[in-house]
Parts: structure tokens; sequence; C-alpha cells
């Protein structure tokens, strides 16, 4: 089973740096979820190559991979649809200058 990915580790990596100067990481927290989906997936691809113990054993590991799959699909169109909402430059993966400023402001250096 192949997971289809719209956001590369790397690129969700950019996001959490840049959402990490934002007071609220609602960014953050939607690319954790997707970096800890792809982990679920990959366990289950896993577990569905070894050796399998009963018929139930395969379908439970299928089971949750689909689900995973579908979860995973929706948490990137969340997180494509909030950097859209926020703003964000997608090109450079960069939060908009005016939530800098008001973070900048909030928190000065």
């Amino acid at each position: 089973m192949h997971l289809e990915n719209k956001f590369t580790s790397l690129q969700l990596a950019i996001i959490n740096n840049q959402a990490a100067l934002y007071t609220c990481a609602c960014p953050v927290h939607i690319s954790m979820q997707i970096s800890n989906l792809r982990k679920l997936f990959d366990y289950q691809n896993t577990c569905m190559d070894m050796p399998a113990e009963s018929e139930v054993h395969i379908k439970v590991h299928q089971r949750i991979a689909e689900v995973t799959k579908q979860a995973h699909k929706l948490m990137e169109q969340c997180l494509d649809e909030i950097l859209d909402m926020e703003g964000w430059d997608k090109e450079k993966l960069e939060m908009p200058v005016g939530t800098r400023t008001r973070i900048e402001a909030i928190n000065p250096s």
C-alpha cells in the first residue's frame, strides 16, 4: 500500500520552524500529526510484510493502514487550507510578514 504525500518531510519541517514563531502554533500541530500518521502507516506496512500469524492479523493491519491513509489525506488538505487562510507563501513556506510582525511585537528580542 502506498501513501501519497502533498507535503514532503522537509516541507513539514520548514512549516514547523516557521510556525514555531507564531503564538498559535496550529500549523505545527497539524504537520506533527501528518508526520505521526506517516510513521503509523509505515509501521502497518512493515507489519503486513512480516509472516502473518493469521488472516485476522493481516486484516487488522490493512484496516489501520486504510484509515491512516484517509486521515493523512484529510490532515494534509487541512494544512494546505490553513496555510492559504493564514496567507503563507506556499512556494517558500514562509509565514506572512504581518503575522511575524505581530509576534515580534509580543516577544521583542
